[in-house]
C-alpha cells in the first residue's frame, strides 16, 4: 500500500473575509480573522476542523453564527452547549461585545482548544467543562437569558437539553441548516411537551448573506415572542 504523504494534499488556504463580515462584526473583524486563522491552523491541526473546511471557514461557519447575533440583546447571558471549536458562542461575543457567554464542552482537548482561542482574542468568556445535562452544569450555567447550539444534536434532545439552563421566558437558538422546517415539524410535539413555546424557525443575516442562516428558536414558558427580533431578520416562510 503506497503511503499516503500528506504533502500531496495540502491544506487549502486561507481566503480573505468576504464583505458580509464586516457587515456582521463590525469594529471587531480583526478579532473574527484572527479567529479563523485559528480554525484553520490549530483547529485542523487538533481535529476540530477538517482540512476541507478551510477554504469555507467564513462562509460555512463564522459567518452563519456570528449572523445569530441579531437575535441576542446586549448584556445577555448566552450559555453555548457543545460548543467544540466555539460555535457558534465565539462568534457570537466577537460580534457582539458585551455578551456574557459560557462555552459548554464535554470532551478535555475540545476544552482546552476553546481556552486557548479565548485568551487569545482576549474575550472575556467562560469555558465550563462538561455535558449541559450535567447536574453540575446545570447548578453552574442555569438562569441563562440564550442558549445557542450548532451541530449538536436533534431537536428533542436539543430542547432537554437547553430548555433546563433557561430563565423563564429564555430562549433556545438552535442553528440548522436547510432542513430546519422538516426537523421542527418532526420534533414541535416533543418540544411542546418540555415546555418549548412558539417554535419557529427565523432567517439571519438576511441583508449580506446567502442563503441567510436558519435558526430554530423557541422560548421556555411564556415570553414576549419576537421582541429580540431585528429588522434584518424575518421569520422563514
Amino acid at each position: 500500500m503506497k503511503n499516503v504523504d500528506s504533502r500531496d494534499h495540502p491544506t487549502p488556504e486561507l481566503p480573505d473575509p468576504p464583505p458580509a463580515a464586516a457587515t456582521i462584526f463590525g469594529d471587531q473583524l480583526n478579532s473574527a480573522r484572527r479567529y479563523a486563522e485559528i480554525l484553520a491552523g490549530t483547529g485542523v491541526e487538533r481535529g476540530l476542523l477538517g482540512p476541507r473546511e478551510v477554504d469555507r471557514v467564513w462562509d460555512r461557519h463564522i459567518l452563519n453564527c456570528g449572523a445569530v447575533a441579531e437575535l441576542i440583546e446586549p448584556g445577555e447571558r448566552v450559555a453555548d452547549i457543545g460548543s467544540g471549536a466555539g460555535l457558534p458562542g465565539i462568534p457570537l461575543a466577537i460580534a457582539k461585545p458585551g455578551l456574557r457567554v459560557v462555552l459548554v464542552e464535554s470532551l478535555l482537548r475540545r476544552a482546552e482548544f476553546l481556552s486557548m482561542v479565548v485568551t487569545e482574542l482576549g474575550l472575556d468568556v467562560e469555558v465550563v467543562r462538561g455535558r449541559a445535562e450535567d447536574g453540575t452544569v446545570r447548578e453552574a450555567v442555569s438562569g441563562c437569558d440564550v442558549v445557542t447550539s450548532r451541530a449538536v444534536a436533534s431537536l428533542d434532545k436539543l430542547a432537554r437539553w437547553s430548555l433546563p439552563l433557561l430563565r423563564p421566558g429564555g430562549r433556545m437558538l438552535a442553528v440548522k441548516g436547510e432542513r430546519a422546517d422538516d426537523e421542527l415539524r418532526e420534533h414541535r410535539r416533543v418540544m411542546d411537551r418540555l415546555g418549548a413555546t412558539g417554535a419557529r424557525v427565523m432567517e439571519c443575516g438576511v441583508s449580506c448573506l446567502s442563503p441567510p442562516a436558519r435558526v430554530v428558536v423557541a422560548w421556555r414558558g411564556e415570553a414576549a415572542q419576537g421582541s429580540s427580533r431585528r429588522r434584518s431578520s424575518r421569520e422563514s416562510k
